[in-house]
């Protein structure tokens, strides 16, 4: 049930990704054409698009963990024996467990720490920069949990995109 709910999260991180995507697109034309052939660069036009390329690039790196595309050693793993293997995947796993708890903590922790300040160009506060890392590291949390429930099981975990 727990690898369900982890799919469907993924899935749903995975269209949001690629709609924020079709918004970076439109808002970096509409500079492109706002700058040169306007002569106007609208305000917002740039610092909307990092912001959508951080929201990008967070959703697509948790998914990126839950379906192992990270870069990994496992050409080493596969030459080990394998209750070794299995040690080392979880040990691997806990370990990027580890990293996603400290990364939502401590950008929540910055996030609360500028929530008062703005974004200039955009009106909204500075915490929407700080967000998306701490929200992908609730992610990834949750995908280490059911990778490491899955190697306790014997069984893979199935890809969002499938």
């Amino acid at each position: 049930m727990y690898s369900r709910f982890c799919a469907a999260l993924a899935r749903l991180c995975l269209r949001v990704g690629v709609g924020g995507l079709v918004l970076l697109i439109v808002a970096v034309i509409y500079q492109v054409i706002g700058r040169y052939v306007f002569n106007d660069t609208p305000t917002w036009a740039e610092s909307g698009a990092v912001l959508l390329v951080l929201y990008v690039t967070m959703l697509g790196m948790a998914v990126g963990v839950r379906d192992a595309g990270h870069i990994g050693l496992e050409s080493l793993l596969v030459l080990a024996p394998e209750k070794l293997r299995l040690k080392m995947e979880l040990l691997i796993h806990a370990l990027v467990l580890l990293f996603g708890i400290v990364m939502a903590w401590q950008c929540t922790v910055l996030a609360l720490s500028v929530a008062g300040y703005k974004i200039p160009t955009l009106g909204v506060s500075e915490a929407f920069k700080y967000a998306p890392p701490a929200l992908a590291g609730v992610l990834v949390a949750m995908f280490s949990i059911e990778h490491i429930l899955a190697l306790l099981r014997g069984v893979e975990v199935e890809p969002a995109w499938h």
